[in-house]
This record gives C-alpha cells, sequence and structure tokens, in this order.
C-alpha cells in the first residue's frame, strides 16, 4: 500500500511539473510520447496524425507565462471552494451513516441543493457590485471570509454533534447547507471572474484550474480526510503505538480550512487585481437593478424555447437509473462491513484515472455529435449499477474483505467512474456547441445548474425508497434487527428498469434529435 501511495504522489507530482514548464518543453514532451496538446476546443475531427507523430499546430495557444500566477490563484480559489463541497457530498454522509437510517441520510443530502439552485441568485452576482472593489471581489471577498467564519464556527461543534446524529442532524444539515450555499455562490463569482483575470490567449485554460483545484478540494476532503480520519488507516499506516481515534477530527479539518479560507482572502484583496489586463471593462458593463431585469429577461427567453424546455427534461430524468448505485452503494458496502480506510484507498485508486479518463474522452466528445458518447456512457453507468448489486450480494459473509474482493470494488468504481467522466465531457461538450454566445454566461450557467439539478433531486426519493422497501425483524427490544428483505436490491432495479425503459422509448430518440437540431433552434434570436 505505501508503494501505491507513493506512486500516486510521484504522478501528481509529474501533473504539477508538467503545468509549470513552457511551450517549448511542452511541444518536446508531446513529441516525445506522442501527445497532441490542443485545448478542447481547438481540436478537429479532421485532423490527421501523422503514422509516428501527432502534429503540434505552431497556433495553439498555451498559457502564457504572464497568465500563471492568475491561474494559481484561480486553482487555489477552486481548490478552497471543493473542500467543503467534498466533506458535505462524501465524507460526512458516510461519518453519519453508521448511526442512522438511509431516510436520515437523504435529509442530511439536502444540504447539497444550493448547488443545484444557484442559477436563481446567479444574476445578483452578475449585476450587483461595489464598483471600488469590483464586480467579482465584490462577492469573492465576503463570501470567502464569511465562509471561513462559518467553517471554524462549525469546527469548534461538529464533532460533538456527530456523537448524537440522529437528536443534531438539523443542527448538522443547516450547517452545511449554508457553507454549500455560499460555496455555489464564489463558484458563480470565480466563474465570472476566470474570463477577465486571465488573458485572451489563456482562457481555454479557465476549465483547467477548475477541474484541477474543485477536484482536488474534494479529494482532499473525502479520500484524504476519511483515511486521515480512520484509526484503522492510521494504525495501519502511519504510527506504531494504535490509537481509538485518527490523525484529524472533524473539527480540527473545519478550522484548518476555515483558516486557510481568511488567509487566502486577504491575499486575494491586497494582492490580486480585479482585472489585470482590461482595467476600463466595468465601465462597458451594465450594473444595478437594469443590468439584473436583463440577465432574468435572457434567462427566461432561453427557458421559453422549445429545445431547451426538451433538453431539461432529458437532465432531469437521465440520472435517475443509476443514482441508487452513485449515492448509496458506498454507504450499503459501509454498512455491510467495508472498512471506511479501504474504501478512502478505492477512491485514491481512482483519482489519476479520472484525470486520464478526461484527456481521452475529451478527444472523443469533439465533433458534430457530441452527445453519442454520452448515449453508449448512458448504458455503461447502467451497467455500473447493475454490478453494483453484484458486488454488494456478494459481500464477503465473514467480514473479512478479501484480496478478490477488494479489486471487484475497485473495477466496479472504475467502471462507473469511467462512463461518468464520459457523460460529464460529452454534455460539456454539447453545452458550449449550443449555447448563445450573445448571452454565453446566463445561457452556461441555466445548462449546468439544470444538469446538476438532475443528478440531486431523486436522491431524497431514493434514500427514503431503501428503507421503505426495507423489511427487517427485531427482538423485543427493538434492539437485535435482521434484514428480512434489502430494500437497497429493489430501488436499484426499479431505477434501472424504469431508465432502460426510457432509453429505449424516448431518450435516445430525443439526443439523436437534439443533436441535429441547427444552431437556430437553441438562440433567443439568430444572429444574422
Amino acid at each position: 500500500m505505501k508503494q501505491l501511495i507513493l506512486v500516486l504522489f510521484i504522478f501528481l507530482e509529474r501533473v504539477i511539473h508538467i503545468m509549470s514548464i513552457n511551450e517549448n518543453e511542452f511541444k518536446d514532451i508531446a513529441q516525445s510520447t506522442n501527445i497532441e496538446l490542443l485545448p478542447l476546443h481547438n481540436r478537429s475531427k479532421q485532423s490527421t496524425p501523422q503514422p509516428h507523430l501527432v502534429k503540434i499546430e505552431s497556433s495553439t495557444p498555451q498559457l502564457p507565462l504572464s497568465d500563471r500566477p492568475q491561474f494559481f490563484i484561480l486553482v487555489l480559489l477552486y481548490l478552497l471552494q471543493g473542500t467543503p463541497v467534498g466533506l458535505a457530498f462524501g465524507s460526512i454522509p458516510f461519518l453519519l451513516k453508521s448511526q442512522l437510517s438511509y431516510s436520515q441520510v437523504a435529509l442530511f443530502s439536502l444540504a447539497s441543493y444550493p448547488y443545484s439552485l444557484k442559477l436563481i441568485w446567479s444574476p445578483i452576482v452578475d449585476a450587483l457590485f461595489w464598483r471600488n472593489l469590483g464586480r467579482r471581489k465584490s462577492w469573492i471577498i465576503p463570501v470567502q471570509f464569511l465562509s471561513g467564519i462559518v467553517l471554524i464556527y462549525l469546527g469548534t461543534i461538529m464533532d460533538q454533534l456527530i456523537l448524537n446524529p440522529e437528536e443534531n442532524l438539523s443542527k448538522i444539515t443547516m450547517g452545511f447547507f449554508t457553507l454549500v450555499m455560499l460555496c455555489a455562490t464564489q463558484d458563480i463569482a470565480v466563474d465570472g471572474w476566470a474570463l477577465t483575470i486571465l488573458s485572451e490567449q489563456g482562457l481555454s485554460y479557465a476549465s483547467t484550474a477548475q477541474t484541477v483545484g474543485i477536484n482536488t478540494g474534494y479529494f482532499m476532503s473525502f479520500t484524504v480526510f476519511l483515511a486521515l480520519n480512520s484509526s484503522g488507516f492510521c494504525n495501519k499506516y502511519l504510527r506504531s503505538l494504535p490509537q481509538d481515534f485518527g490523525l484529524v477530527s472533524v473539527n480540527s479539518y473545519l478550522q484548518f480550512w476555515g483558516v486557510a479560507y481568511i488567509l487566502v482572502t486577504i491575499y486575494v484583496y491586497y494582492k490580486v487585481e480585479e482585472d489585470p489586463r482590461r482595467k476600463d471593462r466595468l465601465t462597458n458593463e451594465g450594473t444595478g437593478l437594469n443590468a439584473l431585469r436583463e440577465v432574468y429577461h435572457s434567462m427566461f427567453q432561453v427557458l421559453s424555447l422549445p429545445s431547451i424546455k426538451t433538453f431539461i427534461i432529458l437532465h432531469l430524468i437521465s440520472k435517475i437509473g443509476f443514482l441508487t448505485n452513485e449515492s448509496a452503494t458506498n454507504l450499503k458496502l459501509l454498512e455491510k462491513g467495508f472498512a471506511r480506510e479501504d474504501l478512502a484507498i478505492t477512491v485514491l485508486i481512482d483519482f489519476p484515472f479520472e484525470i486520464i479518463f478526461g484527456y481521452y474522452v475529451a478527444k472523443w466528445s469533439t465533433g458534430k455529435n457530441p452527445l453519442t458518447p454520452w448515449l453508449y456512457a448512458y448504458l455503461g453507468r447502467l451497467s455500473a449499477a447493475a454490478l453494483a448489486q453484484v458486488v454488494i450480494y456478494l459481500f464477503p459473509s465473514s467480514g473479512q474483505v478479501t484480496k478478490s474482493y477488494f479489486i471487484l470494488v475497485i473495477l466496479h468504481h472504475l467502471l462507473g467512474s469511467f462512463m461518468s467522466t464520459i457523460q460529464f465531457v460529452s454534455i460539456c461538450a454539447f453545452h458550449t456547441q449550443i449555447s448563445d454566445p450573445l448571452i454565453g454566461g446566463t445561457y452556461m450557467t441555466l445548462l449546468n445548474t439544470i444538469s446538476n439539478l438532475g443528478g440531486q433531486w431523486p436522491k431524497f426519493i431514493i434514500l427514503n425508497l431503501i428503507d421503505f422497501f426495507t423489511v427487517k425483524e427485531c427482538d423485543s427490544l427493538g434492539e437485535n434487527c435482521q434484514t428480512i428483505k434489502d430494500g437497497y436490491y429493489i430501488t436499484n432495479w426499479i431505477c434501472i428498469g424504469m431508465s432502460l425503459i426510457l432509453y429505449s422509448t424516448w431518450i435516445k430518440k430525443k439526443v439523436g434529435y437534439l443533436q441535429n437540431l441547427p444552431k437556430s433552434a437553441w438562440r433567443v434570436k439568430d444572429p444574422q
């Protein structure tokens, strides 16, 4: 295991090294490894690689040296954003599940909803600001500072609340709901800031900063935190004297990141310019209530398009089939006795593969029909959901996880991750193609928010259904219970069955129809 962790750290170190080298070194590496170094929006399916070497166009924009400080600021801001999200979406549900039912965990899942509803207040973030501070810093500075205060406060009470989660569930949920709402607001401001803090040549790397930052923050708060919080992992790998607690508590972790939020906010306030290259930009942008009305008006115009209405329905129903797997399988593994530290290791193994998958899937998803890979991956994610049934059913009755079973869990995670990455990159490529450039920010925020909502709203229902279909037989005191019928299997099959019917009767047909529509069908006003 130590060798595996060492290999992963070497892998991450090489990623950081590649991000820091100059353009000529990039080309040298590409020529020695046959890698095509093209930003996603400049990759052309007509480009034909040579027999022994992929051609690198000299006109391909690279991240300018002058943009690197701003690029790493964006990475840092997205990392801060991903840290509480990793706790709310990943670690905290795992910590709660050992003492709560699926219905109670479903209540906590409401804390993640602000990320799926941020479209409601995103026009406010875009339109209202203090001119002396700047359009984006007017929101980033106070929101991040408040996030730091909330993190520090939660870091004084969360360990105590988690000791009795059933009694304190509403307080835990409200605390993380507030935190996720602040992170969602920060996300709106940072996404907009990336468009002005980078030069025109470096804009294509804004999505790279987002991917690296959020994934790293999520990874640290999910995988790394679960490992360091686990007494079993720490006793086995990190210390010689066994203890009944981990190296990092929830309180100390929250307080650490609260201080980090405040320090980064102070640095951004004093050291980072709002718009380092286009200082007159603010004078040409709408502000105040008139701008706010215009943004909301544009949003409602987009929502009125028939093509968008169909696309929204697709987003809202397309993820039902695999959400039992993705929201409950890991919780079911923990319930059966799979150690938290072992689950953290499976995610640790998954992390570098997601980066590799993302690069190659992006190449596949470019072109005229970006949703075609999405359709293949839809069936792939349903296959991963079906495999989850097998993974849970084959859990060793002895409770001792064998090497072969551990490998099965890893393969299941990799399959689900690969298919999820294909769908994510494919749908993002399609969003980019159909967005009206005249209202690009509002358009993209709308599409991404609806996509997120499609992955969130069924979770509350699904987790409650698992408890609804579960039948247990308990003694007279109600303490020792035996599961007679596991609602996980029933709920998962219902979701898979519904999605297969939807896929064959509606989804496949509509996806083909939507991606063949002319661009005018996605425009509020077709530009001449």
